[in-house]
């Protein structure tokens, strides 16, 4: 685990532990319940798959610990509306805040200006952080094999099942992969950056994606930024693209879209 992500699981875990002292698991469910319907993550991918070859996962991402601030005007609604416009098939929304200067009400507010599915982009290590990303209006949830192990993966997919849900499982390295996929969710993500370096490198994605069965819908994360990227990617199985800070650095967002998935 890189010293990155072992700062954020400190500090993840300790907010976690306050929210749930605030918060009973019964609490948290109750407000779930109340939460507005899911919006079929992995069904709307497949679907435009199917029509056009590849989807994307548009990202909502202020900042980041390696890049820091990406977008000064930030307006979460705007941006789910420009992306929408652009062609996107779904949303990933960060609501990490020490590190992304993410905000659980950019999801709320995201998800609400558009009829996209969204996935709540955060670190979790507690199956509350599951009922509480579905209390926030979320439709999948993100599970990082390099920050987990098996048993929590297994928990955290679980309680996602339990909500309806959809669970992104995104890794690294062929051991990741190999773990993630005695995983039951389909939905697998491979990352091209490298967690300890943080280099990118879109053979990431060639090389484990040739191990990855037919029966897995897979999705690449990271380095993404030309139409030539998103086109070596699909021919090596990608059935979607997770792209943020590429579009985020743009001034007219939808038309990044457009260019990037040749819909212009």
């Amino acid at each position: 685990m890189s010293d990155t992500l072992a700062r954020i699981g400190a500090y993840k875990r300790a907010d976690t532990a306050r929210r749930k002292a605030q918060t009973s698991y019964a609490d948290m469910s109750a407000q779930a319940h109340t939460a507005p319907p899911v919006r079929g993550f992995l069904e709307q991918l497949r679907k435009r798959q199917a029509v056009d070859g590849l989807a994307l996962i548009a990202e909502v991402k202020k900042a980041s610990p390696s890049r820091g601030l990406i977008r000064a005007d930030f307006n979460p609604p705007a941006l789910a509306h420009a992306y929408e416009a652009g062609g996107a098939t779904c949303l990933s929304v960060l609501t990490d805040t020490e590190s992304f200067q993410g905000a659980d009400e950019h999801l709320v507010a995201a998800r609400a200006a558009v009829a996209l599915p969204v996935l709540r982009k955060d670190f979790l290590y507690d199956a509350w952080q599951v009922a509480e990303a579905r209390a926030l209006g979320a439709d999948c949830i993100l599970v990082i094999m390099a920050a987990v192990d098996d048993a929590l993966a297994a928990d955290l997919v679980a309680e996602a099942t339990h909500w309806n849900m959809d669970a992104l499982i995104e890794v690294h390295d062929r051991s990741e992969l190999e773990r993630a996929l005695n995983l039951p969710s389909p939905l697998v993500g491979i990352n091209n950056r490298n967690l300890r370096t943080f280099d990118v490198s879109l053979e990431t994605f060639e090389s484990l994606s040739a191990d990855v069965p037919a029966d897995r819908f897979l999705v690449a994360e990271s380095g993404i930024s030309t139409p030539d990227d998103a086109m070596r990617v699909k021919h090596s199985g990608a059935g979607a693209l997770l792209v943020g800070e590429s579009l985020m650095r743009q001034d007219d967002v939808t038309a990044a879209v457009r260019t990037l998935m040749n819909f212009a």
